[in-house]
């Protein structure tokens, strides 16, 4: 496959994964950045290669072989940027565009041996899911910030937004993987939340909490 295609696949595997039902050309052209009609003109070259299923003026959706060939490019990505983060100090915002480029390398030897180099994890630094060799996926038990209730707690094991900006601005409130936050206080006007964070108290807009993932303690 070419870089574009690869791109593709991860694009219509990230979408239906979200949608959890099949996509659309407009859907794929908004993620991708580019025209409809571009869309509409590779879908035909992934389904002459049997990667995606795909009918004018319908939906789209991976094939077995086009989610397997998917979930290989998201599990090099994912190992790529926790390899940057645990091994050379990068941090969790840097990783994104760096790991975009060291996805399309096709050596599954070097991706297997990078796998068990790092302790074969189960989760990257932004804490998604990464596919083993076989395209398994370890399920994360998790939910997002804005759903718990006042008193509750939960930890912090995700980001639904990986844009540098909304990493950097979690980095200076002190959120990341593994921290613990306390809801106090809902308000009703904009569902912004008071939390407590290692002792300190901040108020955390709804648009901050919708794209937290925590586990519920």
């Amino acid at each position: 496959m070419t870089f574009s295609e690869e791109n593709y696949l991860k694009s219509i595997y990230h979408l239906t994964t979200s949608a959890n039902s099949e996509v659309s050309t407009n859907a794929i052209a908004e993620m991708m950045e580019t025209k409809a009609s571009s869309v509409t003109d590779m879908l035909k070259k992934l389904a002459e290669k049997d990667l995606v299923h795909y009918k004018k003026y319908q939906g789209v959706s991976l094939t077995v072989k086009g989610k397997l060939a998917a979930k290989m490019i998201v599990r090099k990505h994912r190992l790529w940027e926790v390899f940057l983060v645990d091994k050379l100090d990068f941090s969790w915002d840097e990783v994104h565009d760096i790991a975009e480029q060291l996805e399309h390398i096709k050596s599954e030897k070097l991706i297997n041996k990078l796998d068990d180099f790092l302790g074969n994890p189960t989760e990257d630094p932004h804490g998604d899911p990464i596919p083993d060799a076989h395209g398994r996926i370890v399920a994360i038990e998790k939910q997002l910030l804005s759903e718990l209730h006042i008193n509750q707690t939960g930890i912090c094991v995700g980001v639904k937004d990986n844009s540098s900006d909304f990493l950097k601005y979690l980095d200076k409130q002190q959120i990341g993987l593994g921290t613990k936050i306390e809801i106090l206080a809902k308000e009703t006007f904009d569902l912004s939340l008071k939390i407590k964070i290692n002792e300190a108290e901040m108020t955390i807009s709804n648009k901050i909490a919708s794209n937290l993932y925590v586990k519920v303690l």
